[in-house]
């Protein structure tokens, strides 16, 4: 976590770094794949419903933790 994300972002106080890394909590467990689960993302593997999968032709880009990760979604 630390080379992924607190080394490319700055953070002034306890409470903005505890609110970055609540975001970064929700990308990683919703939106992340993880090799070691051969693909499939935290929640994915708990049981939530999967995101719809995005077609080449119309999607766009979700921002997560103040657009250091992007996402493609359905449009």
């Amino acid at each position: 976590m630390r080379r992924e994300y607190l080394d490319l972002s700055l953070f002034w106080n306890q409470s903005d770094l505890e609110r970055k890394l609540e975001t970064y909590k929700a990308y990683y467990n919703q939106h992340r794949c993880h090799s070691g689960l051969a693909g499939a993302t935290p929640a994915e593997r708990s049981g939530v419903p999967t995101p719809p999968i995005a077609k080449l032709e119309s999607y766009s880009w979700r921002q997560h933790c103040n657009g250091l990760f992007q996402t493609p979604v359905p449009a």
